[in-house]
């Protein structure tokens, strides 16, 4: 919706530019008098922080970050204007104290937490604001922790609003966050606005249904309320304040992109002489299905069923902490085409902005909410912090009130597992069960509410109760049929891996040897104080799945291991969503940890901090589409084929099954057609498409076996592949032969037709000009493959590139 807690109706005007930025010593200037004698200052915006600015002026590097929060950060700006004024400032980190010239004019001690106040602006005043140093105050004693999470830097930051980045080692840049890292406004009050709105879309079995309440100033006469071709007039319910709630029959409802459209309406309050727009709204409905047992968790959205994919979002830009358009809407573009329909801000993170949700309303991309809240035992018996919470959880939720794509809100994140693993039990949470629990039903209705996740079940972390955050296939390394063993019911984190960029990443942006530089093993994640990391987790399925030592491996051809390092956690993540998504599976969803890094390397990210694709996400772009077929192997019952349509509309077209060697041609090639209802999924035995025996799955080993890889394919009534899965047999193995390469144009744009001689078990397109709609994929011999290729600018030109397989061997090229 935008900022629809706001005035609607004013004039706003933002103060981005013009700011300077000067570091004093803890307490060196009491105010603004003494701050003006200083003589040191640099340039900044604000939006911004003190480190971005830093960094544009020279004197500070990400790459080898200095503390800031032990200093005094002074920010200045000559303000525009004078008169009578309210200025806003969305985010203030941490400890701020603002003044008008020489006159206070309001202090904040949270960084989540907007502020405004009204002002007298005399002509060519100056706005001062004060970032106070945040370590004095993180030393400061507080309430007793029952526990001290081992993976924070500093147990003080229980005690005081701001955000868990920066103080994590092993997760991110110690970059300290000091500044106004949201808008800072002035804003005129209109002659005609409406102030703090209320507002409730919602859809029911009748339709669409929309309520609001406002205050409203400076109406006369009727005003009404209209949205999607309704109207219906408002009633005061106190003084200058109104109310209407009316049913919209023509309003369609809202959908996750996988399962329908998501059409939005403007909301109007219009009256004599006014048309007051409150930004725009969807009609959605979300109810949680416990299952049979009463222990699951899995969402219904206008009463289907979703499955719900994506990744965890923590701010990729670990600096300046972006919140515009243009800062969400690439990465959030790359969740859609991937075929993911959920995104979970972690309570480890910041809140993102308007713009987020607007993103997410449009895209059709679910939002999983936490408050910010992780792992500390925090001080839910000191009345002013539980105050400062209300605050802050009222804000965020009148904020993205009306967003449709707001699916759940969540507590925090590991607070009650750490309390569990650390032996606790029994204990109270007023802060998630009572505080934050009333703001979700006072502020966000529609939307259901978990206390913090992992929950449920005897211990808050088990898979089979709940909500997980299962790294069972992961860290704790366990087989691949842990996945369907263990029982998931919903994995709101999941497949953490040190995920291997692509190699022009590394070559742009890091280029030093892998694994044992220290500058590559600076940007290995991992949990402070282990004896292991993310690179050894990923290592240790490379030799489970690809029977490759990956210390010899490393030795003997380096460039042979990233490749299969950059297979081996697709590889795994493809192996467990293809458990997960199966009709008979209890598993209702799964985020992967994390959506996109922050700094060029091996990270958690699908997505690497360059903005481009890693092979990982290719891979699940591969078994998350509405329109899926999956293969499972199960033993010596072969493979089972998995249909899925998530669909309003039925799906008609054809199965193809095919068994390939390692030379040109199927040896085993059926077909059959197939129609699915709207929302339908099916499963099929390979013996049943066969009509005859043929070892699949090589698990009978009657002789020697003669293919390499069973594919299944889901093709349309025009004879295009809408999905492929492949399933191979053998580890992967650099394979002869070579590649023929076809560059064709059409009116959709450039597309490559790959034809293999030979089983190439992993292709990678590298083009600078263009990205490929798929990547790091299996190329069967003799079996025509067509990739979309799209520009990353506009003015892209003619693509030209190279087909490179396993160990960045040279398969083929085009374009030159």
């Amino acid at each position: 919706m935008g900022r629809i807690g706001w005035a609607v109706g004013d004039r706003e005007t933002s103060l981005t530019d013009g700011w300077r930025l000067s570091l004093t010593p803890p307490g060196a200037c009491s105010g603004p008098a003494e701050a003006a004698r200083l003589a040191d200052w640099v340039p900044a915006r604000a939006p911004g922080t003190t480190a971005q600015a830093l960094e544009a002026a020279g004197r500070w590097s990400r790459a080898a970050p200095t503390p800031l929060d032990d200093q005094d950060a002074w920010w200045r700006l000559s303000l525009p204007e004078s008169g009578r004024r309210r200025l806003r400032f969305d985010g203030l980190a941490t400890l701020a104290e603002v003044w008008v010239d020489e006159t206070p004019v309001l202090a904040s001690s949270s960084m989540f937490q907007p502020r405004e106040a009204e002002v007298e602006i005399p002509p060519g005043a100056t706005l001062w604001i004060c970032f106070r140093a945040l370590k004095p105050r993180l030393l400061a004693k507080g309430p007793r922790a029952r526990w001290r999470p081992f993976m924070m830097d500093n147990q003080g930051l229980r005690l005081v609003r701001v955000s868990l980045l920066g103080h994590m080692p092993g997760w991110r840049p110690a970059v300290d966050t000091v500044g106004p890292w949201r808008p800072v406004w002035l804003i005129e009050a209109g002659p005609v606005r409406a102030d703090d709105v209320r507002l409730r879309a919602d859809w029911q079995a009748t339709g669409a249904r929309l309520e609001v309440e406002a205050e409203v100033h400076g109406a006369r006469g009727r005003l009404e309320l209209h949205c999607a071709g309704a109207a219906a007039a408002f009633e005061p319910v106190g003084e200058n304040r109104f109310r209407a709630s009316l049913r919209a029959p023509e309003a369609r409802p809202w959908f996750p992109h996988t399962h329908g459209d998501q059409p939005l309406y403007d909301v109007r309050i219009v009256g004599e002489g006014i048309d007051i727009g409150l930004g725009r709204t969807g009609f959605r409905r979300v109810d949680v299905d416990r299952g049979l047992d009463g222990k699951g968790f899995a969402l219904r959205i206008n009463d289907e069923a979703v499955f719900c994919r994506g990744a965890s979002w923590v701010a990729p830009d670990a600096v300046g902490l972006g919140c515009g358009r243009a800062d969400y809407e690439p990465t959030l573009r790359l969740m859609r085409d991937a075929g993911m329909n959920m995104v979970r801000l972690s309570g480890a993170g910041v809140y993102e902005s308007a713009a987020f949700f607007e993103l997410c309303d449009e895209l059709g991309i679910m939002v999983w909410q936490d408050f910010m809240f992780a792992n500390f035992d925090y001080p839910a018996s000191d009345p002013a912090f539980v105050e400062a919470v209300r605050a802050e959880a009222a804000s965020l939720l009148e904020e993205i009130q009306g967003s449709p794509s707001l699916a759940v809100l969540c507590g925090g994140s590991e607070v009650k597992q750490q309390a569990a693993m650390m032996g606790l039990a029994g204990l109270a949470w007023p802060l998630f069960d009572e505080v934050l629990a009333q703001a979700a039903r006072e502020g966000a209705p529609g939307a259901p509410y978990l206390p913090n996740t992992p929950t449920g079940g005897s211990l808050p972390f088990v898979a089979n109760e709940g909500v997980t955050h299962y790294y069972g296939v992961g860290a704790y390394e366990r087989p691949l049929d842990d996945a369907r063993r263990a029982g998931v019911r919903f994995a709101s984190e999941c497949l953490a891996f040190a995920n291997v960029p692509q190699p022009e990443t590394l070559a742009r942006a890091l280029g030093v040897p892998a694994v044992h530089d220290p500058r590559w093993k600076a940007r290995v994640p991992r949990d402070r104080g282990a004896s292991w990391d993310f690179e050894d987790v990923r290592d240790h399925y490379l030799r489970r799945l690809y029977e490759e030592d990956p210390y010899e491996l490393r030795r003997r051809d380096p460039e042979l291991y990233l490749d299969l390092a950059r297979k081996v956690s697709g590889d795994v993540m493809v192996a467990v969503f293809s458990e997960w998504r199966r009709r008979r599976s209890s598993c209702a969803g799964g985020l992967v940890w994390l959506l996109q890094d922050c700094e060029a390397g091996p990270g958690w990210g699908l997505i690497d901090a360059l903005g481009e694709p890693k092979p990982c996400w290719y891979a699940l772009k591969r078994v998350l589409q509405p329109r899926q077929v999956l293969i499972t192997d199960e033993g010596v019952n072969g493979l089972s084929i998995h249909l899925i349509n998530e669909a309003a509309e039925p799906f008609s077209g054809e199965l193809r099954l095919a068994a390939h060697g390692r030379e040109p041609g199927p040896i085993v090639d059926v077909r059959r057609m197939v129609e699915l209802k709207p929302r339908e999924a099916a499963e099929l035995s390979g013996f049943e498409l066969l009509g005859r025996f043929f070892d699949l799955s090589y698990a009978y080993r009657f002789g020697p076996r003669t293919h390499e890889a069973v594919t299944a394919q889901l093709i349309g009534a025009g004879g295009e592949v809408i999905s492929e899965a492949c399933h191979l047999l053998a580890p992967p193995r650099v394979g002869a032969g070579e590649v023929a390469a076809e560059l064709a144009q059409d009116a959709s744009g450039w597309t490559l037709t790959l034809t293999a001689e030979r089983l190439q078990p992993h292709v990678h397109i590298s083009d600078a000009g263009f990205r490929p709609s798929d990547d790091g994929f299996v190329l069967l011999p003799g079996e025509a493959k067509r990739v979309r290729l799209s520009g990353r600018q506009q003015t892209a030109g003619r693509p030209e590139g190279e087909i490179l397989g396993l160990g960045g061997r040279l398969l083929g090229a085009y374009g030159a």
